[in-house]
């Protein structure tokens, strides 16, 4: 125990974790001793006569700082690099913090104190007093008002869900991986790019298959290269292994482990006497209750799906034209791609050679933030970090000072779960002295040595959105770890990270990182024009896509603990037909059996939060518009009274501080072409 570098504080810079002196032996031994010091800090609290705020929150807020360090680089290692030892591991230790979560939130005596704190209001400045209220209404949400039996049935639930959350990532992550698609023939791969067929080659390579190319799943429905492959029987092939992910009746069938979660769910929101998953969940998030998640829902979905209706129709006419087949999930892209030519002269694929990842991470990503917020970024090569593909940036304030550090993990693999997303390992507050240190995880296909890697314009979209993540977490500047970077409310979070991505098509940062790697020359300004032109081509799709899979999301988690479910894909065709959802070419972008977000990744009865940001999102965006764009001024004001802010003070009042108003739908009504 006395060389793990858990247990003492990082003297890299930033605290960096000391991944070159990190073994999988430390974990374990690290989480033990971390829960154990914990709750020793939590005794000392309880034990103290005289109740204030410094040794109570403050003291709350300071405790747990070796459990920190570890779950912080552990579960940013089960999720980008993992193996059989880390699952094994994650499998220990996650019944066990989630008991040890339930130790301190469910301790009567604790919660006494909290609740004799805001009942003698002490005078606090605002943050101080926010925080009061938040641990208050944290210890409610987790059951410390219950009567001693309902407190002992919620722990046994809390650890029952956090070991089938395991267990549904570890079998959803096996199942991914072994529906790959390999290909015999390159012919087969006819319509994809030397790049691609290349990033083809070498994961079948890495799988120990020299003579094939392999085409990987993807944790959404569908894939990027159906766009673009002409074989509409490998298309068929890649959209069907897509749909299976989960409900092969084999050892990794997700299907009996989520529908355990939903009804203990459902059972411990009952012990808090609500009516569902979803009212408990949303009670603490801005749209307050799940009826006003639904109004704005019914609202959207009738134009998102007539629109899916009409951009098949023009589909089906290409396909009349030529090929004459009827319209199916796996043609969509592949077809769409040929309207948006026909339509607006635009081929997306002919793109890819302009957006290299180097330039637009460096001349587009880090330029625009630099233009917005004065922040400089310096690659760090000396600095190790978790994998070999992971790189570290040193960021820093426009007078130099230091302001945290980036590290951006880009490529795909087999250790890694699909999507993209943000992590944080150090988190940024005055209270400890930490600057902050964010991860961005990506899952581009990797090039061969040598090969340049050239991102579509949906992968480019991400970067940039991903990247609005990690801005949120390096600019946060708030006194508490509670408050830190994202930690706002569930359905606020995507807000930041969607208003990042209105930089990809600015003028000035366009121009700055789309060049073509070969020739420098950049995107031709018809296609930038027609780029801004196609807005909304594809929306209805898009929207019909993600509806559903908000609707399913609110469907499952709607359910009473009795509920029967006899058959899953039943249930899946119901929630979605209840919304007039149900359209064969438009499969949700989620089935329940590989639904992450929900089953695995803190999202439950919240994915509908993306759409619900985006109203904000799209309010703000006119806002840049409407006073100057990409200006300094802008940024300052968007830093200083939103992104700096973490989850210091109310989310929507914090959205009017920096409005000056309540977030108008209407902006986004016009983004996706549903008004």
């Amino acid at each position: 125990m006395t060389n793990n570098p858990f247990l003492v504080k990082s003297e890299l810079p930033y605290q960096l974790p000391p991944f070159a002196q990190i073994s999988e032996d430390h974990y374990l031994e690290a989480f033990y001793a971390g829960t154990k010091e914990q709750m020793t800090e939590i005794a000392e609290i309880i034990a103290q006569s005289e109740i204030t705020f410094e040794n109570t929150i403050v003291a709350l807020e300071k405790s747990g700082q070796t459990l920190s360090r570890v779950l912080n680089v552990f579960y940013n290692k089960s999720s980008s690099d993992t193996n059989d030892r880390i699952d094994e591991i994650e499998a220990e230790i996650a019944p066990k913090l989630a008991a040890h979560s339930d130790a301190i939130r469910l301790n009567p005596e604790l919660f006494n104190r909290i609740k004799k704190l805001i009942d003698a209001n002490p005078k606090l400045d605002a943050e101080s007093d926010w925080l009061l209220n938040r641990y208050y209404r944290d210890f409610l949400q987790a059951g410390a008002a219950l009567d001693e039996s309902s407190r002992g049935r919620v722990k046994e639930i809390n650890e029952q869900l956090s070991a089938l959350e395991t267990v549904f990532a570890k079998n959803l992550l096996a199942d991914t991986n072994e529906l790959a698609v390999f290909v015999n023939d390159i012919a087969e791969l006819d319509g994809l790019s030397e790049n691609q067929i290349a990033a083809c080659k070498a994961a079948a390579e890495s799988r120990g298959e020299a003579d094939k190319w392999m085409i990987s799943m993807v944790n959404f429905t569908g894939h990027p290269l159906l766009a673009s492959l002409k074989s509409r029987s490998l298309r068929e092939q890649i959209m069907k292994n897509s749909l299976l992910k989960g409900i092969r009746n084999n050892q990794n069938d997700t299907r009996e482990t989520f529908t355990k979660m939903v009804k203990l769910r459902a059972e411990r929101a009952q012990l808090f006497g609500c009516t569902s998953h979803a009212e408990y969940v949303i009670q603490e998030q801005t749209a307050t209750h799940p009826d006003r998640v639904h109004e704005m829902l019914r609202k959207i979905a009738p134009a998102a799906i007539r629109n899916a209706k009409r951009e098949a129709e023009e589909i089906q006419k290409v396909i009349d034209s030529s090929d004459k087949h009827e319209l199916q999930s796996w043609d969509w892209d592949f077809y769409t791609e040929q309207v948006r030519i026909k339509k607006y002269s635009l081929d997306t694929a002919q793109m890819k050679p302009y957006f290299e990842l180097e330039r637009v991470l460096k001349e587009g990503v880090f330029f625009a933030a630099g233009k917005l917020f004065g922040i400089t970024f310096k690659e760090r090569p000396d600095l190790v970090t978790y994998h070999s593909e992971a790189r570290a940036f040193e960021v820093f304030n426009e007078d130099g000072s230091p302001l945290g550090l980036y590290i951006g993990d880009f490529y795909t693999r087999d250790s890694k779960r699909g999507g993209a997303w943000m992590n944080s390992l150090v988190d940024q507050n005055h209270l400890l002295g930490q600057l902050p240190v964010v991860v961005n995880n990506m899952n581009i296909p990797k090039p061969p040595a040598g090969e340049p890697t050239l991102l579509t314009y949906d992968e480019t979209t991400t970067l940039f959105h991903e990247f609005g993540h990690a801005l949120h977490g390096l600019l946060s500047n708030v006194t508490y770890p509670r408050f830190s970077g994202t930690s706002v409310q569930r359905d606020f979070v995507e807000f930041p990270s969607q208003v990042n991505e209105m930089w990809i098509l600015w003028p000035e940062v366009l121009d700055n990182y789309a060049r073509h790697y070969k020739t420098g020359e950049p995107l031709p300004q018809q296609w930038v024009d027609k780029l801004n032109e196609s807005t909304a081509f594809n929306e209805g799709h898009a929207t019909t896509s993600y509806l559903a899979a908000a609707v399913l999301d609110l469907a499952w988690h709607s359910i009473n603990p009795d509920t029967e479910i006899v058959d899953v894909e039943l249930f899946e065709k119901s929630a979605i037909s209840d919304y007039g959802l149900d359209f064969s070419p438009v499969p949700t972008r989620y089935r329940s059996s590989y639904f992450s977000h929900i089953f695995a990744g803190g999202y439950s009865a919240g994915y509908y939060g993306y759409i619900w940001s985006e109203v904000l999102d799209a309010d703000t965006v006119e806002w840049f518009k409407d006073n100057g764009g990409l200006k300094r001024e802008n940024g300052d004001h968007f830093r200083q009274q939103l992104l700096s802010r973490g989850g210091s003070i109310d989310s929507m009042q914090m959205f009017r501080n920096f409005r000056g108003r309540d977030a108008d739908i209407q902006p986004l009504l016009r983004r996706r072409g549903l008004n």
